[in-house]
């Protein structure tokens, strides 16, 4: 359809307002409602929005370049089934007329590029863990389901019943938006859930996870509860990761990653990819778990439920999930992202230091055929550890000037300014947890 066709279309769906959404340094969604009569210019120019007012922009507050237009891309409109007579869509970020360089999107975008040039497309499967949360009596954020209260809740069925009107809600809404849904399950810790479904060429699927996020946002509201990103709420229970399952295929379609008679099952580029995400891994951090609370998530501390799965130690193996990257089926999944990251920005980042393995041909990771949890409790040599703090990855993503540069020194900049901040305002804090174990210490 062209643009008067969908506007027509949109329209006979009861349709009288576009939401043209856009994504913050901080991977939440942003918008504003556009009447339809209004999509041609929102097409051509775009949606008008204060630069300085959006994080990590970097616009300055007077002059051509002080407007954010969010530019939306017809093929992202659909109706929206949790807002009535409202369509959504994505918006491209621009400033002066030119593509932002710190738009999120655009970073993506550029990195996409890189790989037109060669004829390859990434296709990405996200898998989206979160928790469904409420503030209690007393003001402190608790899990919703007050009996969800089980030392190893994997898979519990009781829970799923009692929440399963806020479960079939996302199934309906998320099939009307065009989702592939593959299964729902309760996860490792008390409140916590995941929602599959497809995967899809890598621009695509960052959409549709942002999607994803706005419709969980809007059906846990009308549920009583709230959809957190935050990766670890809980201190004694597994965090929420953002796993990206990654595969290159060419101009006609081949997997270029797999190779079933290579080790792992990955073929030498797959390997040199694999090389290149682990070579940066530290850098990547900030990128992929960007926050404060991330790194309680990235620890190799005991859970609650007796499992965890913190991918602590920069490795690959088999079907290993105490890795950092693991191989299956011809495929890598990237154990790194959390829920907290800019999913453009971190799918950007990665391509980008899997791209550099690629170029430079770096020799195959060692495959790690051990439980490195039971390799840690032995006392014996490990692989090299993730940084432990947002401080470290903001300080190892600052001298990874090769990634720096291939990601956009822009946006670094702005994410490191914002991250070391929030270190910053995190080191001023005094806790709880400090004030109970010095306060009458003597």
């Amino acid at each position: 359809m062209n643009l008067d066709e969908r506007a027509r279309w949109l329209e006979g769906q009861g349709v009288h307002s576009v939401l043209a959404t856009f994504t913050d340094i901080h991977g939440a969604p942003k918008g504003k409602l556009v009447p339809l009569s209004g999509l041609a210019d929102a097409v051509a120019t775009g949606a008008g929005f204060a630069g300085p007012s959006i994080w990590g922009t970097g616009l300055p507050r007077f002059g051509p370049r002080s407007e954010y237009m969010g530019r939306v891309q017809p093929e992202s409109l659909r109706p929206l089934p949790f807002l009535p007579g409202v369509a959504h869509a994505v918006c491209d970020g621009f400033a002066g007329g030119e593509p932002l360089t710190t738009d999120s999107r655009q970073v993506l975008r550029r990195q996409l590029a890189r790989l037109r040039e060669r004829g390859w497309t990434l296709w990405v499967g996200i898998e989206p863990e979160f928790f469904l949360l409420k503030r209690g009596a007393d003001g402190r954020w608790t899990v919703a389901d007050d009996q969800d209260r089980l030392d190893k809740p994997s898979y519990d069925l009781k829970t799923i019943g009692r929440n399963f009107g806020f479960l079939d809600d996302m199934r309906r809404h998320l099939a009307a938006l065009g989702f592939e849904l593959q299964q729902m399950d309760h996860e490792d810790a008390c409140g916590q859930y995941e929602i599959n479904y497809r995967h899809d060429e890598a621009l695509a699927a960052a959409d549709r996870y942002q999607l994803f996020k706005l419709t969980a946002q809007a059906v846990a509201q009308q549920h009583g509860m709230v959809f957190s990103t935050m990766p670890k709420p809980l201190a004694h229970a597994p965090g929420s990761g953002l796993h990206f399952h990654l595969s290159l295929t060419d101009a006609n379609g081949k997997a270029l990653m797999a190779d079933p008679l290579g080790a792992l099952g990955l073929s030498a580029l797959g390997h040199q990819f694999a090389a290149g995400l682990l070579q940066h891994a530290s850098a990547l951090s900030a990128v992929c778990a960007p926050t404060v609370n991330s790194y309680k998530r990235l620890a190799s501390s005991a859970s609650a439920s007796g499992t965890t799965w913190s991918p602590v130690w920069a490795a690959l193996g088999d079907n290993n999930r105490t890795c950092l990257l693991r191989s299956v089926a011809g495929r890598l999944e990237w154990r790194l992202p959390d829920a907290a990251c800019n999913a453009y920005a971190a799918l950007a980042a990665t391509l980008a230091a899997g791209l550099d393995g690629i170029d430079r041909q770096l020799p195959a990771p060692q495959p790690c055929d051990d439980d490195l949890y039971e390799r840690q409790a032995r006392g014996d040599t490990m692989p090299p550890r993730l940084p432990r703090d947002l401080q470290d990855a903001t300080d190892a993503l600052a001298a990874d000037r090769p990634l720096r540069e291939a990601v956009g020194e822009a946006f670094c900049e702005q994410l490191l300014r914002l991250q070391r901040a929030e270190c910053d305002a995190f080191a001023a804090q005094v806790s709880d947890w400090e004030r109970e174990r010095y306060a009458d210490r003597g």
